[in-house]
C-alpha cells in the first residue's frame, strides 16, 4: 500500500504533515511508500531532508482581496490536479491526506479523479477555505479542537505533533535544554516564537520588553525567524535579562523543555503547547481565514492554559509576563490546564486510520 500527504506553506501545515508520515513509519510503512506533495516553500526542503519522496507542483493560495493574480488560479489548480493524479497512479496510492492550505484542493480533485480515498486534517479551530470545500467528499475529517466549524463530519483527534513532542518529558529534557541555550537553572525562562517564519510584531514587543525590563532576573529564548534575527542581535538588553536570539530551532522539544512560559502566535503551534503542557501568552495574528488564530487562542484561554494579548495591547506585554512568569502558582495551574486539553497522539490516530482505510 502507498500513501500521499499534501501539506505545504508554513510550519503550521508542514510539520503536522511530517508528524503523520513519521507515525506511518512507526506503524511499519516504508518511507518510500509515503509521497509528500507541496510547492516550493519550506516543504521543498523539510520532506526530502527527512528522507521522504516529494512531488513539487506549481501552486499558490487564493488572495482574499481582489487581485489579477487570482485569475490564473484555475489553470494552476487543474495542472496541479493532473500532476498529483499521475503521481497517485504511479505510486499506487490508496489513501491521500490533505492538511489544508493551497495544495488541498488539487489533491482532493486528484483523489476523486483517481479513485483514491481522501482524508482531511484541520489544524485550526475553524476550517480554512480549502478544507471546507474538500472535506465534503472526504472519507474522514480530523479536527484539532472539539468543534471545528466548516469541517464536514469533523472528528476531534487533535493536531499532529512530531514524536519528540508526543513523547515529551520535561523533567528529563530540562538539563539538556538549559545547557543548549547556556541558561542557568534558577531564573525563570520565557520562550518566544512567532511561527516558522517569525513574526515582526511579536519580535518587536519582546525586544522592547528585554530592553526595558526592570523586574527580577529572567531568561529569554527567542526564535525570531531568519529574516528578523540579525536586527534583534543589535538591540539593547536590560541588566536583568539574558536574551538568547535564534533564527530557527530544529529541536523544539528542547525549546519547550527550557521554557516555563511561551509568548507566541496562535496558529497550529498551539498543539505543541498543549502536547508539552506549556503555559502561554498568545498573540493571535490578524490574518488567515475567518480569524482562526483568535479562535485557537480563545479555546486555550477558556481552558485556563493561556492568556490572550491582542496585537493592539502588546504594549502591556511586560506586565502580563510579570504576572504569569514570576508566579509559580499561576504557571503551575496553566501548565496543568494545557496538559489536560492536549491530544499528543493525534499523528498516530490519523496514521492508523489511513492504514485501515488502505486495506
Amino acid at each position: 500500500m502507498s500513501f500521499l500527504i499534501a501539506a505545504a506553506g508554513t510550519g503550521g501545515h508542514v510539520f503536522p504533515g511530517l508528524a503523520v508520515g513519521e507515525a506511518l513509519t512507526d506503524l511499519g510503512v516504508s518511507k518510500d511508500e509515503i509521497l509528500y506533495v507541496g510547492g516550493d516553500r519550506m516543504e521543498a526542503d523539510v520532506y526530502p531532508q527527512a528522507g521522504f519522496p516529494f512531488l513539487r507542483v506549481e501552486m499558490r493560495g487564493l488572495r482574499r482581496s481582489a487581485s489579477a493574480r487570482n485569475l490564473g488560479l484555475p489553470r494552476l489548480v487543474w495542472r496541479a490536479r493532473d500532476a498529483i493524479a499521475r503521481a497517485m497512479v504511479e505510486h499506487r496510492a490508496r489513501v491521500a491526506l490533505a492538511m489544508g492550505g493551497y495544495v488541498t484542493v488539487p489533491t482532493g480533485l486528484a483523489a476523486r479523479k483517481s479513485g483514491v480515498g481522501l482524508m482531511v486534517a484541520e489544524q485550526n479551530a475553524g476550517a480554512g477555505l480549502a478544507n471546507r470545500v474538500v472535506s465534503r467528499w472526504a472519507l474522514r475529517s480530523f479536527g484539532s479542537f472539539p468543534q471545528t466549524p466548516g469541517l464536514s463530519r469533523g472528528e476531534w483527534v487533535g493536531n499532529p505533533v512530531r514524536r519528540s513532542l508526543s513523547d515529551f518529558d520535561r523533567g528529563t529534557l530540562r538539563p539538556l535544554a538549559l545547557d543548549r541555550y547556556a541558561l542557568g537553572p534558577d531564573d525563570p525562562v520565557l520562550g518566544v516564537f512567532g511561527g516558522s517564519l517569525g513574526a515582526g510584531v511579536v519580535n518587536e514587543a519582546v525586544a522592547s520588553l528585554c530592553a526595558q525590563w526592570d523586574g527580577p532576573t529572567i531568561q529569554v529564548v527567542h526564535i525570531a525567524g531568519p529574516s528578523h534575527v540579525g536586527a534583534l542581535l543589535m538591540r539593547p538588553v536590560a541588566p536583568g535579562v539574558t536574551w538568547v536570539r535564534l533564527d530557527f530551532e530544529d529541536r523544539m522539544d528542547l525549546f519547550y523543555a527550557a521554557s516555563d512560559l511561551v509568548v507566541g502566535r496562535a496558529g497550529g503551534g498551539v498543539a505543541e503547547l498543549t502536547a508539552t503542557g506549556t503555559p502561554s501568552i498568545l498573540v493571535p495574528g490578524e490574518f488567515g481565514s475567518h480569524g482562526h488564530q483568535a479562535a485557537n487562542a480563545a479555546y486555550l484561554a477558556e481552558a485556563g492554559a493561556a492568556v490572550v494579548v491582542p496585537e493592539a495591547d502588546l504594549g502591556h506585554l511586560p506586565q502580563v509576563v510579570a504576572a504569569t512568569l514570576l508566579d509559580p502558582a499561576v504557571i503551575g495551574r496553566m501548565g496543568e490546564s494545557s496538559r489536560r486539553i492536549g491530544r499528543p497522539n493525534a499523528a498516530r490516530v490519523i496514521a492508523q486510520a489511513m492504514i485501515e482505510a488502505a486495506r
